[in-house]
């Protein structure tokens, strides 16, 4: 019903930067919320940022003031700028978003696959 696809992840050095990218298609009738989310190696999937379809956005304290999270309504695209990497940022970044089918009235969760991001001098 809902794809979404991620791009833009790889291998950095500290202080780099990286631009990940999430493609939401299907059958859409609108995308409340698109977030991106990370889990590194044995540690639980944590909240990076999120965007509602105001624009209003939130970030965890750890990425605050070095990445930002964005939205392009048109081409249901949500991206995430991510400015001085940190090792400590290596992780799986995934895409979530709660999306309303044609034709219905509730809103499911969907997720992309994942792209790692590695942070590594």
């Amino acid at each position: 019903q809902v794809q979404l696809v991620e791009s833009g992840g790889g291998l950095v050095q500290p202080v780099g930067s990286l631009r990940l990218s999430c493609a939401a298609s299907g059958s859409i009738f609108s995308i409340d919320v698109m977030g991106w989310y990370r889990q590194a190696p044995g540690k639980q999937r944590e909240l990076v940022a999120i965007i509602i379809g105001s624009g209003s956005t939130n970030y965890a304290d750890s990425v605050k003031g070095r990445f930002t999270i964005s939205r392009d309504n048109a081409k249901n695209t949500a991206y995430l700028q991510m400015n001085s990497l940190k090792p400590e940022d290596t992780a799986v970044y995934s895409c979530n978003a709660r999306v309303v089918l044609r034709g219905r009235w509730s809103a499911n969760d969907y997720w992309g696959q994942g792209t790692q991001v590695t942070v590594s001098s």
